[in-house]
């Protein structure tokens, strides 16, 4: 069976700051956020973020096994980032590999400081994001989702955490970048805060930037992590939202 082999386009982003998906350098892709649609959970989200399919479950604060793992003074915070064999175009090997391992480990630290770990001793929350499909951005999605199950489950929390990633392309910063940015795009910046103080719980960068394209790229990813705040806030009140590309332009960020 012959490998799947990826072509990089020709013109990632044009003259004109047009993208490979037609979006411009300031729109995220299509959202739809989903909360409590697991009954054997505590709590649940699902996130559709352009091509992403990612299915959050949450399961505590309940008693630790095995018991030596057990805080005294504070709850264990568990992460498991798995990707689903069939997430990619060509299948995935099933099982962790060291990728997952250390996406588990992102969102985890991502999403610990929002979680009021000291009000469930001896306990253990065990957050499950599992990537149904793949399609770039997926640990910031991941981390949207996780904290959307977390408050779902009525875990205390001194706020939510959203998550986005910025990245540039050529001489462009540009906000969600897709796959074929991820790819071949200059450089790659997931990051995360904690809503209540804005407080950054993440923050990577992959690539080259100068002093003002990594401020420019800063002040993008504030301002796409409030507009997904506002849409976390709504996904809790409601079942669905789907929101079609940002709309920075018209100021409601």
């Amino acid at each position: 069976m012959p490998l799947y082999v990826e072509k990089k386009p020709d013109v990632l982003i044009t003259e004109d700051g047009v993208r490979t998906d037609g979006r411009l350098p300031h729109e995220i892709r299509p959202i739809r956020m989903t909360v409590g649609i697991l009954d054997k959970a505590d709590g649940s989200a699902f996130i559709e973020w352009g091509g992403n399919r990612i299915l959050t479950a949450v399961f505590g604060p309940r008693e630790v096994h095995p018991k030596h793992l057990a805080l005294p003074d504070k709850a264990l915070i568990r992460t498991r980032y798995n990707m689903a064999p069939f997430s990619t175009p060509e299948r995935k090997r099933p099982g962790p590999d060291r990728r997952s391992v250390e996406l588990s480990k992102v969102i985890r630290e991502a999403i610990k400081p929002a979680i009021f770990v000291e009000n469930y001793p001896g306990s253990v929350i065990d957050i499950f994001v599992e990537v149904l499909r793949s399609d770039a951005g997926t640990r910031v999605a991941g981390v949207n989702a996780a904290s959307l199950a977390l408050a779902n489950a009525g875990i205390a929390m001194r706020g939510l955490v959203a998550a986005c990633a910025v990245g540039r392309v050529e001489n462009f910063i540009i906000c969600d970048p897709n796959h074929d940015e991820d790819m071949w795009g200059d450089a790659d910046m997931p990051m995360a805060m904690l809503m209540e103080s804005e407080k950054i719980t993440l923050l990577q960068t992959d690539g080259p930037m100068t002093d003002e394209q990594f401020k420019e790229a800063l002040e993008m990813g504030r301002r796409c992590i409030r507009f997904l705040y506002e849409m976390q806030k709504e996904a809790l009140k409601r079942p669905y939202l789907i929101v079609e590309r940002s709309v920075f332009e018209q100021g409601e960020v």
